[in-house]
Protein backbone atom coordinates (compact mmCIF):
# COMPACT_ATOMS: atom_id res chain seq x y z
CA UNK A 1 0.00 0.00 0.00
CA UNK A 2 1.46 3.51 -1.25
CA UNK A 3 1.56 6.32 1.25
CA UNK A 4 -1.07 7.97 -0.31
CA UNK A 5 -3.44 4.66 -0.18
CA UNK A 6 -2.88 4.90 3.83
CA UNK A 7 -3.76 8.62 3.88
CA UNK A 8 -7.18 7.16 2.42
CA UNK A 9 -7.77 5.06 5.23
CA UNK A 10 -5.18 6.48 7.93
CA UNK A 11 -5.93 10.49 7.27
CA UNK A 12 -2.81 13.13 7.77
CA UNK A 13 -3.78 16.32 8.51
CA UNK A 14 -0.78 17.56 6.20
CA UNK A 15 -1.71 15.79 3.61
CA UNK A 16 -4.79 16.44 3.63
CA UNK A 17 -4.55 20.11 3.47
CA UNK A 18 -1.77 19.53 0.50
CA UNK A 19 -4.78 17.43 -1.44
CA UNK A 20 -7.38 19.94 -0.94
CA UNK A 21 -6.75 21.71 -4.19
CA UNK A 22 -6.62 18.67 -6.40
CA UNK A 23 -9.39 17.43 -4.66
CA UNK A 24 -11.85 20.60 -5.00
CA UNK A 25 -10.99 20.36 -9.01
CA UNK A 26 -11.92 16.47 -9.63
CA UNK A 27 -15.46 17.99 -7.25
CA UNK A 28 -15.52 20.12 -9.51
CA UNK A 29 -14.98 18.35 -12.87
CA UNK A 30 -16.98 15.35 -11.58
CA UNK A 31 -19.82 17.95 -10.61
CA UNK A 32 -19.80 19.48 -13.77
CA UNK A 33 -19.86 16.55 -15.75
CA UNK A 34 -22.60 14.47 -14.37
CA UNK A 35 -24.73 17.65 -14.46
CA UNK A 36 -24.13 17.78 -18.51
CA UNK A 37 -25.65 14.70 -18.94
CA UNK A 38 -28.73 15.54 -16.47
CA UNK A 39 -29.61 18.68 -18.16
CA UNK A 40 -29.23 17.10 -21.63
CA UNK A 41 -26.03 19.26 -22.65
CA UNK A 42 -24.43 15.97 -23.30
CA UNK A 43 -25.75 13.09 -24.85
CA UNK A 44 -26.93 9.75 -23.11
CA UNK A 45 -27.79 6.88 -25.25
CA UNK A 46 -30.74 4.25 -23.96
CA UNK A 47 -30.59 0.34 -24.78
CA UNK A 48 -33.71 -1.13 -26.13
CA UNK A 49 -33.74 -3.70 -22.84
CA UNK A 50 -33.24 -2.56 -19.18
CA UNK A 51 -29.70 -1.83 -17.93
CA UNK A 52 -28.80 -2.40 -14.09
CA UNK A 53 -25.24 -1.11 -13.47
CA UNK A 54 -23.69 -2.74 -10.45
CA UNK A 55 -21.00 0.01 -9.67
CA UNK A 56 -19.39 1.76 -6.63
CA UNK A 57 -18.38 5.40 -5.85
CA UNK A 58 -14.77 4.38 -4.70
CA UNK A 59 -11.91 3.16 -6.35
CA UNK A 60 -10.58 -0.52 -5.28
CA UNK A 61 -12.08 -3.63 -4.98
CA UNK A 62 -15.53 -3.77 -3.03
CA UNK A 63 -16.62 -7.24 -4.14
CA UNK A 64 -18.69 -6.63 -7.60
CA UNK A 65 -17.31 -9.45 -9.34
CA UNK A 66 -18.62 -12.12 -6.83
CA UNK A 67 -21.31 -10.20 -6.85
CA UNK A 68 -22.13 -10.22 -10.87
CA UNK A 69 -21.54 -13.96 -11.27
CA UNK A 70 -24.07 -15.04 -7.64
CA UNK A 71 -26.94 -12.44 -9.73
CA UNK A 72 -25.78 -14.43 -12.98
CA UNK A 73 -26.55 -18.17 -11.29
CA UNK A 74 -29.65 -16.90 -10.10
CA UNK A 75 -30.63 -15.51 -13.34
CA UNK A 76 -29.61 -18.43 -14.89
CA UNK A 77 -31.51 -20.85 -12.11
CA UNK A 78 -34.64 -18.44 -13.23
CA UNK A 79 -34.20 -19.02 -16.91
CA UNK A 80 -33.46 -15.63 -17.56
CA UNK A 81 -31.80 -14.65 -20.25
CA UNK A 82 -29.21 -11.95 -19.06
CA UNK A 83 -26.28 -10.67 -20.75
CA UNK A 84 -22.89 -9.01 -19.41
CA UNK A 85 -21.35 -5.16 -20.31
CA UNK A 86 -18.25 -4.46 -18.82
CA UNK A 87 -15.13 -1.89 -19.67
CA UNK A 88 -12.93 -5.05 -19.52
CA UNK A 89 -9.44 -2.92 -17.83
CA UNK A 90 -6.55 -4.04 -18.82
CA UNK A 91 -7.43 -5.84 -22.54
CA UNK A 92 -6.26 -4.50 -25.85
CA UNK A 93 -9.37 -4.59 -27.63
CA UNK A 94 -10.36 -1.59 -29.43
CA UNK A 95 -14.03 -2.18 -30.90
CA UNK A 96 -17.26 -4.04 -28.68
CA UNK A 97 -15.77 -7.99 -28.34
CA UNK A 98 -17.11 -11.00 -27.47
CA UNK A 99 -15.99 -13.19 -24.91
CA UNK A 100 -15.24 -16.47 -26.25
CA UNK A 101 -13.47 -19.63 -24.42
CA UNK A 102 -10.17 -18.52 -26.89
CA UNK A 103 -10.11 -14.85 -25.40
CA UNK A 104 -7.42 -14.46 -23.24
CA UNK A 105 -6.73 -11.52 -20.15
CA UNK A 106 -4.33 -9.34 -22.03
CA UNK A 107 -7.29 -8.99 -25.06
CA UNK A 108 -10.17 -8.62 -22.75
CA UNK A 109 -9.42 -8.23 -19.17
CA UNK A 110 -9.60 -10.44 -16.56
CA UNK A 111 -12.94 -9.95 -14.82
CA UNK A 112 -14.99 -10.36 -17.87
CA UNK A 113 -13.45 -14.32 -18.55
CA UNK A 114 -14.59 -14.71 -14.81
CA UNK A 115 -17.72 -13.79 -15.60
CA UNK A 116 -18.24 -15.42 -19.16
CA UNK A 117 -17.21 -18.70 -17.45
CA UNK A 118 -20.81 -18.43 -15.76
CA UNK A 119 -22.03 -19.22 -19.17
CA UNK A 120 -23.85 -15.64 -19.85
CA UNK A 121 -22.70 -13.79 -22.71
CA UNK A 122 -20.32 -11.14 -21.95
CA UNK A 123 -19.44 -8.69 -24.31
CA UNK A 124 -16.31 -5.65 -23.74
CA UNK A 125 -16.08 -2.63 -24.83
CA UNK A 126 -14.80 1.07 -23.84
CA UNK A 127 -18.34 2.53 -25.34
CA UNK A 128 -20.30 0.29 -22.90
CA UNK A 129 -23.59 1.79 -25.05
CA UNK A 130 -21.93 0.36 -28.67
CA UNK A 131 -21.22 -3.06 -26.24
CA UNK A 132 -24.60 -3.16 -25.29
CA UNK A 133 -25.72 -3.06 -28.87
CA UNK A 134 -23.26 -5.53 -29.91
CA UNK A 135 -24.32 -8.03 -26.97
CA UNK A 136 -28.18 -7.66 -27.93
CA UNK A 137 -27.34 -7.56 -32.00
CA UNK A 138 -25.64 -11.32 -31.40
CA UNK A 139 -28.28 -12.15 -28.31
CA UNK A 140 -31.21 -10.96 -29.24
CA UNK A 141 -33.17 -13.36 -26.53
CA UNK A 142 -31.44 -11.07 -23.92
CA UNK A 143 -33.95 -9.41 -21.16
CA UNK A 144 -32.00 -6.97 -19.80
CA UNK A 145 -27.98 -6.15 -19.21
CA UNK A 146 -26.03 -6.12 -16.29
CA UNK A 147 -22.94 -3.28 -16.63
CA UNK A 148 -20.12 -4.26 -14.85
CA UNK A 149 -18.80 -1.31 -13.16
CA UNK A 150 -19.95 1.77 -14.94
CA UNK A 151 -21.86 3.62 -12.03
CA UNK A 152 -19.93 6.64 -13.59
CA UNK A 153 -20.67 6.07 -17.28
CA UNK A 154 -23.45 8.38 -17.73
CA UNK A 155 -23.36 8.15 -21.42
CA UNK A 156 -25.81 4.66 -20.82
CA UNK A 157 -29.19 5.30 -19.61
CA UNK A 158 -29.72 2.98 -16.86
CA UNK A 159 -33.16 1.36 -15.30
CA UNK A 160 -31.24 0.48 -12.25
CA UNK A 161 -28.05 1.47 -10.17
CA UNK A 162 -26.80 -1.15 -7.33
CA UNK A 163 -23.63 0.63 -5.19
CA UNK A 164 -21.57 -2.21 -3.47
CA UNK A 165 -19.63 -0.80 -0.40
CA UNK A 166 -16.64 -2.49 1.07
CA UNK A 167 -18.19 -3.00 4.68
CA UNK A 168 -14.71 -2.76 6.70
CA UNK A 169 -13.29 -0.19 4.55
CA UNK A 170 -16.43 2.20 3.87
CA UNK A 171 -15.40 5.33 2.03
CA UNK A 172 -12.44 5.53 4.22
CA UNK A 173 -11.69 9.37 4.85
CA UNK A 174 -13.98 10.68 3.04
CA UNK A 175 -12.61 12.82 0.55
CA UNK A 176 -12.55 12.74 -3.14
CA UNK A 177 -9.76 11.60 -5.35
CA UNK A 178 -6.75 12.41 -4.93
CA UNK A 179 -7.43 12.99 -1.45
CA UNK A 180 -9.39 10.11 -0.61
CA UNK A 181 -10.50 6.98 -2.56
CA UNK A 182 -14.31 8.10 -3.83
CA UNK A 183 -15.14 9.40 -7.32
CA UNK A 184 -18.21 10.63 -6.51
CA UNK A 185 -19.33 12.26 -2.87
CA UNK A 186 -21.13 9.99 -0.35
CA UNK A 187 -23.73 11.88 -0.75
CA UNK A 188 -24.18 9.93 -4.53
CA UNK A 189 -25.31 7.07 -2.68
CA UNK A 190 -28.79 8.63 -1.69
CA UNK A 191 -29.79 8.64 -5.50
CA UNK A 192 -28.85 4.79 -6.03
CA UNK A 193 -31.65 2.42 -5.93
CA UNK A 194 -29.65 -0.18 -3.91
CA UNK A 195 -26.75 -0.83 -2.06
CA UNK A 196 -25.02 -3.42 -1.08
CA UNK A 197 -22.67 -3.52 1.88
CA UNK A 198 -20.13 -6.29 1.40
CA UNK A 199 -19.22 -7.73 4.68
CA UNK A 200 -20.01 -7.20 8.35
CA UNK A 201 -20.05 -3.47 9.01
CA UNK A 202 -19.65 -0.17 7.42
CA UNK A 203 -17.04 1.61 10.06
CA UNK A 204 -19.45 3.66 11.14
CA UNK A 205 -20.91 5.14 7.63
CA UNK A 206 -24.70 6.47 8.20
CA UNK A 207 -26.13 5.06 5.00
CA UNK A 208 -29.12 7.20 3.63
CA UNK A 209 -32.27 4.91 5.04
CA UNK A 210 -34.36 5.89 2.21
CA UNK A 211 -32.70 3.40 -0.34
CA UNK A 212 -32.71 -0.55 0.12
CA UNK A 213 -29.64 -2.42 1.73
CA UNK A 214 -28.71 -6.19 1.09
CA UNK A 215 -26.01 -7.71 2.86
CA UNK A 216 -23.58 -9.62 1.11
CA UNK A 217 -21.21 -12.46 2.80
CA UNK A 218 -18.00 -14.28 0.61
CA UNK A 219 -18.30 -17.67 1.42
CA UNK A 220 -14.63 -19.95 0.24
CA UNK A 221 -14.89 -22.92 -1.25
CA UNK A 222 -12.32 -26.00 -1.41
CA UNK A 223 -8.84 -24.98 -3.11
CA UNK A 224 -8.84 -26.11 -6.49
CA UNK A 225 -5.83 -26.87 -8.45
CA UNK A 226 -5.10 -24.80 -11.53
CA UNK A 227 -3.48 -27.45 -13.62
CA UNK A 228 -6.94 -29.79 -12.51
CA UNK A 229 -4.19 -32.36 -11.77
CA UNK A 230 -4.90 -32.97 -8.63
CA UNK A 231 -7.87 -32.90 -6.69
CA UNK A 232 -9.48 -30.50 -4.51
CA UNK A 233 -7.97 -30.00 -1.05
CA UNK A 234 -8.89 -28.03 2.63
CA UNK A 235 -6.27 -25.55 4.15
CA UNK A 236 -5.28 -28.50 6.21
CA UNK A 237 -3.82 -29.78 3.50
CA UNK A 238 -1.07 -27.38 2.85
CA UNK A 239 0.31 -28.11 6.80
CA UNK A 240 4.08 -28.50 6.98
CA UNK A 241 4.46 -26.98 3.35
CA UNK A 242 6.07 -23.28 2.07
CA UNK A 243 2.66 -21.85 0.85
CA UNK A 244 2.84 -17.75 -0.76
CA UNK A 245 0.19 -15.84 -1.97
CA UNK A 246 -0.23 -13.80 -4.53
CA UNK A 247 -2.93 -11.39 -5.91
CA UNK A 248 -3.65 -8.45 -8.18
CA UNK A 249 -6.76 -7.35 -7.39
CA UNK A 250 -8.11 -4.02 -5.76
CA UNK A 251 -7.69 -5.30 -1.94
CA UNK A 252 -5.50 -7.77 -1.91
CA UNK A 253 -5.31 -7.76 2.13
CA UNK A 254 -8.52 -9.05 2.12
CA UNK A 255 -7.55 -12.14 0.04
CA UNK A 256 -4.57 -12.46 2.56
CA UNK A 257 -6.68 -12.26 5.48
CA UNK A 258 -8.93 -14.99 4.47
CA UNK A 259 -6.57 -17.16 3.55
CA UNK A 260 -5.16 -16.77 7.22
CA UNK A 261 -8.51 -17.00 8.64
CA UNK A 262 -8.82 -20.57 7.03
CA UNK A 263 -6.13 -22.11 8.45
CA UNK A 264 -3.46 -21.45 5.77
CA UNK A 265 0.09 -20.27 7.50
CA UNK A 266 1.54 -18.42 4.86
CA UNK A 267 5.41 -18.12 4.60
CA UNK A 268 5.16 -14.59 2.39
CA UNK A 269 2.04 -12.72 0.03
CA UNK A 270 3.11 -10.23 -2.70
CA UNK A 271 0.65 -7.72 -3.33
CA UNK A 272 0.07 -6.52 -7.25
CA UNK A 273 -1.68 -3.43 -8.88
CA UNK A 274 -5.28 -4.54 -9.56
CA UNK A 275 -5.46 -6.09 -13.21
CA UNK A 276 -1.74 -6.89 -12.70
CA UNK A 277 -0.97 -8.93 -16.19
CA UNK A 278 1.16 -11.90 -14.53
CA UNK A 279 4.01 -13.26 -15.84
CA UNK A 280 6.28 -16.52 -15.08
CA UNK A 281 9.47 -14.16 -13.28
CA UNK A 282 6.52 -13.15 -10.94
CA UNK A 283 5.73 -17.05 -9.60
CA UNK A 284 7.89 -17.13 -6.53
CA UNK A 285 10.34 -20.01 -7.08
CA UNK A 286 10.99 -21.30 -3.50
CA UNK A 287 7.34 -21.60 -2.76
CA UNK A 288 5.71 -25.40 -2.30
CA UNK A 289 2.36 -24.21 -3.41
CA UNK A 290 1.17 -20.58 -4.72
CA UNK A 291 -2.42 -19.73 -3.88
CA UNK A 292 -4.22 -16.84 -5.93
CA UNK A 293 -7.84 -15.53 -6.64
CA UNK A 294 -10.09 -16.94 -9.14
CA UNK A 295 -9.78 -13.53 -10.82
CA UNK A 296 -6.11 -14.06 -11.01
CA UNK A 297 -5.90 -17.13 -12.31
CA UNK A 298 -7.28 -16.22 -15.35
CA UNK A 299 -4.17 -14.61 -16.07
CA UNK A 300 -1.91 -17.18 -14.97
CA UNK A 301 -3.11 -19.95 -17.77
CA UNK A 302 -0.36 -19.62 -19.79
CA UNK A 303 1.99 -20.38 -17.16
CA UNK A 304 3.28 -23.65 -15.31
CA UNK A 305 0.68 -24.70 -12.66
CA UNK A 306 2.34 -27.57 -11.13
CA UNK A 307 2.20 -24.95 -7.87
CA UNK A 308 -0.58 -23.10 -8.72
CA UNK A 309 -3.53 -23.47 -6.61
CA UNK A 310 -7.19 -21.25 -6.71
CA UNK A 311 -9.36 -20.52 -3.76
CA UNK A 312 -12.99 -20.09 -5.20
CA UNK A 313 -15.65 -17.62 -3.61
CA UNK A 314 -19.25 -17.15 -3.41
CA UNK A 315 -21.43 -14.60 -2.40
CA UNK A 316 -24.53 -14.82 -0.24
CA UNK A 317 -26.67 -11.97 -0.72
CA UNK A 318 -29.69 -11.44 1.43
CA UNK A 319 -32.45 -10.78 0.81
CA UNK A 320 -32.27 -11.75 -2.28
CA UNK A 321 -31.36 -9.32 -4.45
CA UNK A 322 -31.77 -11.00 -7.99
CA UNK A 323 -35.59 -11.44 -7.38
CA UNK A 324 -36.08 -8.00 -6.20
CA UNK A 325 -34.26 -6.57 -9.18
CA UNK A 326 -36.53 -8.75 -11.30
CA UNK A 327 -39.86 -6.92 -9.51
CA UNK A 328 -38.26 -4.05 -10.01
CA UNK A 329 -37.63 -4.05 -13.54
CA UNK A 330 -41.42 -5.11 -13.67
CA UNK A 331 -42.68 -2.42 -11.99
CA UNK A 332 -40.67 0.45 -14.47
CA UNK A 333 -41.36 -1.41 -17.68
CA UNK A 334 -44.83 -2.54 -17.06
CA UNK A 335 -44.40 -6.11 -18.13
CA UNK A 336 -43.00 -9.48 -16.93
CA UNK A 337 -39.31 -9.80 -17.30
CA UNK A 338 -38.59 -13.73 -16.38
Amino acid sequence: MTRLERHWFQPTWWMTALLALPEGLFALLAALRRTAYRQGWCRANHLPVPVVVIGNINVGGVGKTPLTLALLQDFARLDVPVGVISRGYGGTHRQPTLVTPHSTAAEVGDEPLLLAASGAPVVVGRDRVAAGRHLLALYPQTRFILSDDGLQHYALCRTLEIVVLDGNRGVGNGHLLPNGPLREPVSRLAAADALVINGESCTGLRLPLSVPQFRQRLQAGDFVHAAGQLPPRTAAAFAGQRVVAMAGIGHPERFFRTLCELGVELAATHAFPDHHQFVAADLPQDADAVIVTAKDAVKLQCINHARLWVLPVSARLEPDLAAWILSQLERKNGRKIS
